[in-house]
């Protein structure tokens, strides 16, 4: 039988943004930094801009999932984020904590990467998924050996000639046993090791150049995850 239990993940940080454009990062901005959120049939419960913001979705028996950003003005522009992520998880209650846990985390840096660099900028974001090989124990390990990334630190830099890809230069914003961020000039590259909670490895491409294109982003990361798990 599913055992449904509530959880509760809480992050507080701080952002290189006013609550004004942090707000609009986590309302309407999404796909420059997590994911399109545009189609989730989520209540915004509580609405006090640029303050307060509670989203909530409801489902049978029960179940929920609810968002609170709490925001507050710092000096030079900047702003505290108080995040509240709660609702029920059915199944694997550890493992899907654990994983939730951590990617909220790297997506919360991530925000703050586009705030810092990107923001306003219009972006194509690109979502792709590597083949049901990368969940073997070694799966993530693989691909940052193929990105060049094998054991680079936050804040060192990359630059590797990918096949079918083409050069990828910049800087590792953020780097774990589980994550791994690459910022380049007008791209942030994000690459999730979902093997460690039973998922194939994933990679999102946030793309700010002006020319990005999704359906040809995917094509080529797609041929080269499919090589590097070939």
């Amino acid at each position: 039988m599913s055992e449904k239990r509530d959880f509760e993940i809480v992050q507080d940080t701080e952002l290189p943004g006013t609550p004004g454009r942090v707000w609009e990062a986590v309302t309407n901005g999404t796909p420059a930094w997590m994911f399109p959120t545009d189609q989730w049939p989520a209540v915004r419960t509580v609405e006090e801009y640029p303050h307060h913001l509670v989203s909530r979705m409801d489902g049978p028996d029960g179940w929920f999932n609810q968002l609170e950003h709490v925001l507050e003005p710092l000096d030079g522009g900047r702003a505290t984020l108080h995040y509240v992520h709660s609702g029920i998880f059915a199944d694997n209650w550890d493992q899907q904590y654990d994983g939730a846990s951590r990617h909220t985390e790297f997506y919360l840096h991530t925000l703050g990467q586009y705030l810092r660099y990107f923001d306003g900028r219009p972006v194509v974001f690109t979502d792709v998924q590597a083949p049901a090989a990368s969940q073997a124990a070694d799966g993530f390990t693989r691909l940052r050996d193929a990105l060049g990334a094998g054991s680079v630190e936050q804040g060192a830099l990359v630059d590797v000639e990918l096949d079918g890809v083409g050069r990828l230069a910049g800087e590792v914003d953020f780097s774990n046993e589980h994550f791994l961020g690459i910022r380049t000039p007008d791209v942030m590259y994000r690459f999730f090791g979902r093997n460690a909670w039973g998922a194939p490895v994933g990679m999102t491409v946030h793309d700010f150049s002006g020319a990005g294109d999704t359906e040809t982003t995917a094509k080529a990361w797609g041929a080269f995850l499919e090589r590097v798990y070939g």
